[in-house]
């Protein structure tokens, strides 16, 4: 993934009582292999946290223009009324200022204007330190400082393509959640002047929703079924590690080659109200299992998330306990029953 500019600069703060300096560095980091291999390490422990999925407010959203401040700033930059050091600089110097008003940390705040494959981003983070230990020429022990791309307090990656085209998606920006503090990431969200355009978790349920029902709307053979839910999770897995949203029209073809429009004509005709693109939910999809099972006639399928609630196993005596049967199997029970 070529680099087109990076920049590193550096966000000290010693303690509590003193307020957090803005080291800036002096010029773009010099191309190198090394630098390529810390951007793929970021873009790897990026993807696997989780976000927040959004777009730059509009004028008509904010009544203080200051909350646009990056957005214009970041156009400035790429219609070439700046330059990346001078525009990262100013970034970097609110950056600061939103630290040193909820975090004691300090750490050097990464910068990079990259492409892979057609689309261009730009991603920056503050990366942390870790102690660790290295070898010296000596054969010697000795310590030595590394940058731990685990812990991430503030992160976030746009596509400068997306954001620029012509019909912009309401998804093309993403920031991290740091979990332990809701004021950080409120007012990292402000910086960056974002707003959620979508919910990750919730579309990646309702998409697995909509996906069981198709199943057994199409009542497929257990075979199927497991193949199926193979391909969905392989699919939403993969884009979750390459940081990309899913597309509906391109699961829908994946699910069935001979009519690569079922699955997406299902989810159009029943209405649920899906984004056609949708960002993956790692910790949702983790959840998601389909247990099925056939034998003398019985046939039975559900979701794992069902086992515990609507549905009991009872291993004692081997018995499958249904708390909430469906309705079109309760309408023809109680006919037969009639």
């Amino acid at each position: 993934m070529p680099i087109l500019h990076s920049i590193i600069h550096r966000i000290a703060k010693a303690s509590d009582e003193q307020p957090a300096t803005l080291q800036p560095a002096p010029a773009e980091a010099a191309p190198s292999d090394t630098l390529e291999d810390l951007l793929a390490g970021f873009n790897d422990a990026y993807h696997a946290k989780p976000k927040a999925w959004g777009h730059f407010k509009s004028a008509q959203d904010v009544e203080d223009p200051q909350a646009l401040r990056l957005p214009r700033e970041l156009t400035g930059y790429l219609d070439g009324q700046s330059d990346f050091t001078s525009f990262t600089r100013e970034v970097a110097k609110r950056i600061a200022e939103l630290l040193d008003a909820h975090l004691s940390v300090s750490g050097h705040l990464l910068f990079v204007d990259y492409q892979q494959g057609d689309t261009r981003y730009l991603s920056l983070a503050l990366l942390h330190h870790r102690e660790g230990y290295a070898i010296d020429s000596a054969h010697g022990v000795m310590a030595s400082a590394q940058l731990n791309l685990a812990q991430m307090s503030l992160a976030a990656r746009i596509n400068l393509s997306q954001w620029r085209s012509d019909s912009p998606s309401r998804q093309y920006l993403s920031w991290t959640r740091d979990r332990g503090g809701k004021k950080l990431a409120e007012g990292f969200a402000e910086l960056l002047g974002a707003t959620e355009g979508v919910d990750a978790s919730g579309e990646t349920r309702t998409l697995l929703k909509a996906f069981s029902d198709y199943v057994e709307q199409e009542d497929f053979a257990e075979d199927q079924s497991r193949e199926k839910t193979d391909v969905l999770l392989d699919y939403a897995n993969e884009q979750a590690r390459s940081g990309e949203p899913m597309t509906l029209e391109t699961l829908s073809e994946l699910l069935d080659e001979q009519q690569p429009k079922a699955f997406f004509d299902h989810i159009r005709n029943a209405d649920y109200g899906l984004s056609p693109e949708i960002p993956p939910d790692k910790r949702t999809l983790s959840q998601f299992r389909r247990f099925t099972g056939r034998s003398n006639g019985v046939s039975i399928s559900f979701d794992s998330h069902l086992l515990g609630s609507s549905i009991e196993y009872d291993e004692t005596q081997d018995r499958l306990i249904i708390k909430k049967v469906p309705n079109g199997l309760r309408e023809q029970l109680k006919e037969r029953q009639g």
